[in-house]
């Protein structure tokens, strides 16, 4: 479920606030593929099932980065912000990716908001600490620390 805030006040009052999980999504090659050709990045662990098939996962995975960068709209899914003109990714602090991807595999996110603070022109910073879970595992995805910030 989405929580949906409106305004910089109401952000404000996220601080410690669990924001709960996205649904899943499945990790197909065709995505795994796509992303590939976006980063240039065709490393056959990624983009060749028949030699994946015998390699050290048994399978393609996706990039780290695919996944780090699936937290996007998966964020969406957990909190809309209303009442501003403009929200910003301001970075990330802490990246990590403790267990592939597999192609097949379903993913969800988890988020938690680690604290809310005011920022010069009257915005506010949101730091987050995201989970990407797959469905079946005891190891996270990737656990990312992330800072957003949102102006009226």
């Amino acid at each position: 479920m989405t929580t949906t805030v409106n305004g910089p006040a109401e952000l404000l009052a996220l601080a410690g606030h669990d924001l709960g999980h996205t649904g899943w999504r499945e990790i197909t090659q065709d995505r795994i593929d796509t992303f590939a050709d976006a980063a240039d990045d065709h490393q056959w662990i990624h983009v060749d099932p028949r030699r994946a098939a015998s390699g050290p996962f048994g399978t393609t995975i996706a990039h780290g980065y695919l996944t780090l960068s699936l937290i996007i709209p998966m964020f969406g899914e957990l909190l809309a912000v209303d009442g501003v003109r403009m929200s910003v990714n301001y970075g990330l602090d802490k990246v990590r990716f403790p267990s592939p991807v597999r192609v097949g595999d379903k993913i969800r996110l988890a988020g938690r908001v680690v604290s809310v603070d005011e920022v010069a022109d009257g915005g506010v910073q949101l730091v987050l600490d995201f989970t990407v879970e797959i469905d079946g595992s005891d190891k996270p995805a990737c656990v990312a620390r992330a800072v957003y910030r949102h102006y009226p």
